[in-house]
This record gives C-alpha cells, sequence and structure tokens, in this order.
C-alpha cells in the first residue's frame, strides 16, 4: 500500500465508530492488553488481619442472626485491586465465617465448590450430603459441588473458620447453581453416626509430600474431613528428614491421589524458626491463612508481617517468599488454598524459582 492509499485521520476514526456500532473491535488497538509478556492479575497482593475481622465478626454475631445474614454469617475478603468484588483474588473467594453458640446455618447447595480451615471452636459439625463431620481447630472439611451442607453449633461458644470457593471461577464460567434445602426442616437429619467419611475413605494417602503432580480428576474426595493432627504429623515427618526452610504438603484424594477438588488445592505449609525461603512465582492465585506461630511473607517486593488468624493471598505470578523470626524460636504453620488443579489440568500452570531474597520496598500496615 502506497501512502497516497491510507486513509485520514477523519476516515479512521469513521471507521472505529462504524466498527463499535455493529459490536466489533479492531485487534490491532488491544493486542497488548490481551496478550501481556506475563499475567497482570489485578488483584494485589494484600492482608487482612484477625485482630481486625475477630471484633467486627462477633459484632456481626450480636447483630444479625443466621436467618437475618442469608444463611450465613460470612466476611467476605475484598481484593482492593477488584473493583469492589468479595473476592480475595481473581479465581478464589475467601471468608471468615462465624457461627454464634447453639446457632444454625441451614443446609442449601450450590455449584462452586467450598472448603473450610477452621481456626477457633468447639461443638460444631457441617454435615455434607448426610455426613455429619465434626469440626476441631486445624481440621479441613469438604463441600463439593453440589452437596448438600449445613453447619449446627452444639456448644455455647463461638466458632470461627475460613472459607474458601471456586466462586469467582465457576461465575466466569456462567455456571453457577445454588438451591435451598426442600426440606421438611431447614437442616439436615443429624445422622445416629458421625464422620462416617472418615471411617470409610482415610485410608490410602490422604498427602502428598510438596504438591500433586501429574494426577489429575474431574471428582471429589469421598473423604469430607481432614484433622490437623494427621496434617501436623506429616509436617512433622517432613521437618525430621528435610532441612528445606518451608516444607509443605498437599491434601490429597486416598483413592485417586489427586488433588481433594477439581478445581482447588489445598496444602499446609510450615515455615522453620528463623529461617527463609526460596523466592517463587506460579501462575495461579492463592489464599494463605496462618494457623500458627508468627511470620513474614515478602510478595512483590512488599512486606507483610502475620500471626494466627491472619489470612492474605499471592496473586498468580507474584513473587513470594515465607519467613520467620529467629529470636522467636518458634516454626509457623500455615493452610494454603489455589487454583492449581484447574491450571495443571489446562496446561498453563508454570512455576520459576529467583535467585537471591527480595528487598522489600514497604511494609503492609493492616487497616
Amino acid at each position: 500500500m502506497t501512502v497516497d492509499q491510507i486513509g485520514t485521520d477523519a476516515e479512521l476514526e469513521e471507521l472505529y465508530r462504524d466498527l463499535s456500532a455493529v459490536d466489533l473491535s479492531p485487534l490491532w488497538t488491544i493486542t497488548e492488553q490481551l496478550l501481556t509478556p506475563a499475567p497482570r492479575p489485578r488483584a494485589i497482593p494484600w492482608l487482612w488481619s484477625a485482630a481486625t475481622m475477630k471484633p467486627l465478626a462477633r459484632r456481626a454475631i450480636q447483630l444479625v442472626p443466621v436467618e437475618r445474614g442469608g444463611e450465613r454469617r460470612v466476611l467476605s475478603l475484598q481484593n482492593p485491586g477488584l473493583g469492589g468484588l468479595p473476592y480475595a483474588v481473581g479465581t478464589l473467594w475467601g471468608a471468615l465465617q462465624c457461627l454464634g453458640p447453639r446457632e444454625v446455618a441451614p443446609a442449601h447447595r450450590h455449584s462452586p465448590g467450598a472448603i473450610r480451615f477452621v481456626l477457633e471452636g468447639e461443638g460444631v459439625f457441617t454435615t455434607v450430603d448426610g455426613d455429619a463431620c465434626d469440626m476441631h481447630p486445624g481440621d479441613l472439611v469438604l463441600t463439593p459441588s453440589m452437596n448438600w451442607h449445613d453447619h449446627v453449633n452444639g456448644g455455647d461458644g463461638e466458632m470461627f473458620w475460613f472459607d474458601g470457593l471456586d466462586l469467582p471461577m465457576v461465575q466466569a464460567l456462567d455456571s453457577i447453581f445454588f438451591e435451598e434445602y426442600p426440606g421438611p426442616g431447614e437442616s439436615q437429619p443429624e445422622p445416629a453416626e458421625h464422620n462416617v467419611s472418615e471411617r470409610v475413605h482415610a485410608g490410602g494417602t490422604r498427602y502428598v509430600d510438596g504438591a500433586v503432580s501429574g494426577v489429575l480428576s474431574p471428582r471429589h474426595s469421598k473423604l469430607m474431613v481432614y484433622r490437623w493432627a494427621d496434617t501436623a504429623a506429616q509436617l512433622d515427618r517432613l521437618a525430621a528428614s528435610s532441612d528445606e526452610p518451608l516444607l509443605s504438603v498437599e491434601y490429597a484424594d486416598p483413592q485417586t491421589g489427586a488433588s481433594v477438588l477439581p478445581t482447588m488445592a489445598c496444602a499446609a505449609y510450615r515455615v522453620r524458626a528463623g529461617r527463609r525461603s526460596v523466592p517463587v512465582r506460579r501462575t495461579g492465585n492463592a489464599v494463605h491463612v496462618v494457623f500458627t506461630g508468627h511470620g513474614s511473607s515478602v510478595i512483590d517486593g512488599r512486606r507483610f508481617d502475620w500471626g494466627p488468624g491472619d489470612m492474605f493471598v499471592v496473586p498468580s505470578w507474584s513473587v513470594a517468599e515465607h519467613f520467620t523470626d529467629e529470636a522467636a524460636g518458634e516454626h509457623a504453620d500455615v493452610f494454603v488454598v489455589s487454583d492449581a488443579p484447574v491450571l495443571r489440568a489446562l496446561g498453563l500452570y508454570r512455576e520459576q524459582v529467583l535467585a537471591g531474597p527480595q528487598r522489600p520496598s514497604d511494609t503492609f500496615s493492616p487497616r
């Protein structure tokens, strides 16, 4: 094409107006927005402190009965980078759920899958498709896609746990379904025996050192509850056999060896006392929930100090490293939920280890 064949600016603007009028978009104007050299998640590294969340949750228990709170009393983690969406990161929902003494959260089911990691309290059980799973601090309870589930507090104390859901992913796929329990009551009948899946399906390999690799499954684990005593024992075993600064195990389906849910991987990290992990970045998003101990993470050059009950996120392809204070003399145990199974299934998972620690540009101050 010769120079004199190129249209004028006015003609080009007219072309763009005509394209927009019939819902077309010229790729040459948006290529750099769509095909970036590396992931550019809108979610940003962020931390929600237990010191802030717990008092607000207790106020909610007093002011918002479960029936007034839309069946669940939940404080969702809202990442400041997502423009007001109630999501922890772009693909994962994270939240603090609280249940007051003698309260019952009614049964329902939905297409998004969910996990519960218990932080504090006793006396609560979650019934998952007829299996009443007792909940204790550190336990992981699964409520897979389209499984009926309700929460019952039979005690006189409060219960707090972390909720993790694949809701943003399922919503992006236009596949949200939700159903209220058809009755006759609001909740499933309490079975005569609790923890049936634990008795029937607890055999086999329930934990994998590091992370599940090469095993994909479209189904969920039939084991609905994983006990903290078993998880801690796996971390103790690794600590006795490895000198790595960060130890990790992934919860696994005992029958297949795959991640516990087809869309979410659950893991436990132990950061050794006075040690620092190597900086790593991975595709996919992750939410971290501190169970025990104190430490810090540097995420994309920003330092986040954390302790029990705090929650923080590592967005996709963010560089992250974790460490504890040598003077404290204690290790830290952190629960992690990520979207890794989806990335692996689609062939999009990448991981890169970087050389040398990051130099934080500032330290996060929780609100």
